[in-house]
C-alpha cells in the first residue's frame, strides 16, 4: 500500500516531505518493532515521547513517520513525514493501522466490553455463544495478549486474522473484545464501530492513571457514544450503569436482577430463569451471574434466540483464573483462584466463597496489591478482606518497584479490629499455609493474580502461577493423606 492510499483516512494531515507514493508495509508505534517499509507513528506518552525515537525507527527501516511536531532527523532525507495536529497522533495511528490491513473491523461483527471487573468473563462467554450462533468468533482481551486491549497496529492485525479465519470457515466473523479505559482514553479503538457495547461496572481502580472516578467513568462511557457503538447492553443496578443507560436512550438494554427469577447458587454453579428459559451455568458467584446475563443479552441483541443461548451456556467451563476451582482430595478445602484486584471484586469473590462455605465452613483469603499502581485502594481491600473472611493472609502480588513491606502496611492500615491476619511475604508459602490450615468444608480464596503466570519484582520477572502452586499443595496433601490438608 502507498502512503497516499492511507492518508485519506486522516483529518488535517499534511505531507511535509517525501513522496506520497512511498510504499509502506506496516504501522508501528514502538521503534524497536520497526522493519523495512514501516510507517512509524510518534506518540507522546505519559513517560516517553515517540518523537525522540524517530531517528532509531528510520535506522531500522522506517520509510515514513507520522509526527505532531518538528523533530531532528539527520538522514536519510527521502523518508516521508506526515504532520497531524497536536493531540491527534493516537487516533491517526489507529486509523492508519486499520487502513494498512484493509479495515477488517468493517467486515466483522464487533462487540466491545468495558468495565472495571468482569470484562474477561463476559468476552469469553460471548465468544462461546457467538460460535453456537453460527459465527466464527474471536476473543481479544486479557487472556489472549500482553494488554487487555492491544495497541492499534497489533489490534488490527488480529482483526485481519479474525476476518481471514471467518472466510476460511465460510461463516460471518465476530469479535468479542475487552475495551479498557486506557484504550478508550488513548484512542486505541478509534475508527471501530461496535455493533454492541457492554458495560459491566465501575469500581475503584486505575486512579493512578485517571485521577478521579469521574474521569474514569468518562473514559468508559466513550464506548457508548452513538458513533462508536450501536446497541448498549448495560448492567443498570449501579449509579454509573444507570447514568450510561440514560445517555444511550433507545439504544440501551437494561440488565439487572429483575431480568431473572428463581436464582439458586452453590459450589457447582448457578441456576435461574431468564427470558422464560431455564439456565444453568458452571460458574461460581453472583458476579458471574451478572457476567453471564450481560453476555446473554449481547448475544440476543445480535440475533440469537434465548433457547439457543441457554443451551450454549450449559457447556461453558469455568474461565481461567476467574473463580476457578482447583481440584483437590475430599479431605481438602475448596480452593478457588480469582483475578479480583479491586475492593469491589474482592468483596464479590468473598461473597461467593461464603455462600459455598455456608455456616459450618470458614473462609480464608490470600491476597496482596500490585506495586506502582493505585495506592488508595489498598486499605479498602484490607477492610473488605478482613470484614468478609475468617482469616486473611496478606502477601505479595506484583510489587514491581515498590517495597513489598510498604504495600502490606498500606493494606493492613484498613483492616477491621479483631480480624485474624497473617503476614507472609512469600506468596507460595502463604498459599501453602492457607490451604494446609483449612479443612474439608472450608473455602480458600487466592485472589489478585488469577490467570497470571509470572510475578513482577523491581529487578526480575519470575515464573509464578497461583493455580499451579495451589494444585501442588493439594496434591501433596492428597499423597500424605493429611485430614486437615
Amino acid at each position: 500500500m502507498h502512503l497516499i492510499d492511507v492518508m485519506g483516512a486522516l483529518d488535517g494531515a499534511t505531507l511535509l516531505r517525501g513522496d506520497a507514493d512511498t510504499a509502506i508495509t506496516r504501522i508501528d508505534l514502538d521503534s524497536r518493532s520497526v522493519t523495512e517499509g514501516s510507517l512509524f507513528c510518534c506518540i507522546v506518552g505519559s513517560s516517553d515521547d515517540g518523537h525522540l525515537h524517530a531517528e532509531d525507527a528510520v535506522k531500522r527501516g522506517a520509510v515514513a513517520i507520522l509526527t505532531e511536531r518538528d523533530i531532528p532527523l539527520s538522514a536519510p532525507t527521502h523518508v516521508a513525514e506526515i504532520r497531524v495536529p497536536r493531540g491527534t497522533a493516537r487516533a491517526a495511528c489507529a486509523r492508519l493501522s486499520a487502513e494498512i490491513v484493509g479495515r477488517p473491523a468493517d467486515e466483522l461483527t464487533m462487540v466491545g466490553v468495558t468495565g472495571t471487573n468482569g470484562k474477561t468473563t463476559v468476552a469469553t462467554i460471548l465468544g462461546t455463544l457467538l460460535e453456537a450462533g453460527g459465527f466464527a468468533s474471536t476473543v481479544i482481551g486479557t487472556l489472549t495478549g500482553a494488554r487487555t486491549t492491544p495497541a492499534p497496529p497489533e489490534l488490527h492485525r488480529l482483526l485481519a486474522e479474525a476476518e481471514r479465519d471467518a472466510e476460511q470457515r465460510h461463516r460471518p466473523g465476530a469479535v468479542a473484545m475487552e475495551v479498557s479505559s486506557h484504550a478508550l482514553d488513548q484512542e486505541r479503538v478509534s475508527g471501530i464501530h461496535f455493533a454492541v457495547g457492554v458495560f459491566t461496572n465501575l469500581s475503584h481502580d486505575h486512579l493512578d492513571y485517571h485521577g478521579t472516578m469521574d474521569a474514569y467513568l468518562a473514559a468508559k462511557a466513550r464506548l457508548f457514544e452513538p458513533e462508536v457503538a450501536g446497541t448498549a447492553v448495560i448492567w443498570a443496578e449501579t449509579p454509573e450503569g444507570a447514568s450510561i443507560l440514560e445517555r444511550c436512550g433507545e439504544r440501551g438494554v437494561a440488565v439487572g436482577w429483575g431480568s431473572i427469577t428463581d436464582l439458586s447458587m452453590d459450589a457447582t454453579g448457578s441456576r435461574f430463569v431468564w427470558r422464560s428459559v431455564p439456565v444453568a451455568i458452571h460458574l461460581l458467584g453472583r458476579l458471574n451471574v451478572i457476567n453471564t446475563l450481560l453476555a446473554a443479552e449481547a448475544a440476543v441483541a445480535l440475533g440469537m434466540a434465548p433457547e439457543q443461548v441457554a443451551a450454549a451456556l450449559a457447556s461453558i467451563a469455568p474461565i481461567e483464573g476467574r473463580m476457578e476451582i482447583i481440584p483437590g482430595p475430599g479431605s481438602a478445602p475448596l480452593v478457588v483462584v480469582d483475578y479480583a484486584h479491586t475492593p469491589e471484586a474482592l468483596e464479590s469473590a468473598l461473597e461467593g466463597a461464603r455462600l459455598v462455605a455456608g455456616s459450618a465452613g470458614s473462609v480464608t483469603v490470600v491476597f496482596g496489591c500490585g506495586g506502582d499502581r493505585d495506592v488508595a485502594k489498598r486499605p479498602k481491600m484490607g477492610a473488605v478482606a478482613s470484614g468478609r473472611a475468617d482469616k486473611v493472609f496478606v502477601t505479595t502480588d506484583n510489587p514491581r518497584h515498590e517495597d513489598p513491606a510498604a504495600i502490606a502496611s498500606s493494606i493492613l492500615s484498613g483492616v477491621v479490629p479483631g480480624a485474624v491476619i497473617v503476614e507472609e511475604a512469600d506468596r507460595a508459602r502463604a498459599i501453602g499455609r492457607a490451604i494446609r490450615g483449612s479443612r474439608a468444608g472450608d473455602v480458600v480464596l487466592i485472589a489478585g493474580k488469577g490467570h497470571e503466570t509470572t510475578q513482577v519484582f523491581a529487578d526480575a520477572t519470575l515464573p509464578f502461577n497461583d493455580r499451579e502452586i495451589a494444585a501442588s499443595v493439594l496434591a501433596s496433601a492428597d499423597e500424605q493423606g493429611d485430614p486437615a490438608c
